[in-house]
């Protein structure tokens, strides 16, 4: 499934969410449902993996198997601060329950998490849109 995708994306990246497999299931799951349509990392966390997003780029989703689940189209990055997240923003992720307050608890143990945790820390917000599903069990 995934050689067949390589194909028929030549140039897409794949990855999965989050950083355990619980996380890279849940919010694939979301994607899929169409409830999430935006994700975010940390602007240092952006630039250490090997391949990163562009806009206009495709991008398989993997879930914890390393299985695609689905492609998705980048449709935008803008660089901003933590503090800066709107409740509008956070609802573009699609997790919990949809609140601001959800997003900086559940994103502030994520980035503590993954070394440094700062209120103006600089993050790399994506959205982007479902492009296809591939067969999987969600």
């Amino acid at each position: 499934m995934l050689n067949r995708l390589k194909n028929k994306y030549p140039h897409a990246i794949s990855w999965s969410f989050g950083d355990n497999e619980k996380l890279a299931d849940e919010l694939a799951m979301l994607v899929v449902q169409g409830k999430k349509t935006a994700t975010c990392s940390s602007l240092s966390g952006f630039f250490s993996d090997s391949e990163i997003p562009i806009i206009g780029g495709f991008n398989i989703i993997l879930n914890s198997k390393q299985e695609p689940v689905c492609v998705i189209r980048t449709r935008s990055l803008r660089l901003i601060r933590f503090s800066e997240i709107t409740q509008e923003l956070a609802a573009k992720e699609g997790e919990g329950d949809l609140s601001l307050a959800y997003w900086q608890q559940e994103h502030k143990e994520f980035f503590s998490r993954e070394g440094y945790f700062s209120e103006d820390m600089e993050l790399v917000f994506e959205e982007f849109e479902l492009i296809e599903l591939c067969n999987n069990s969600y």
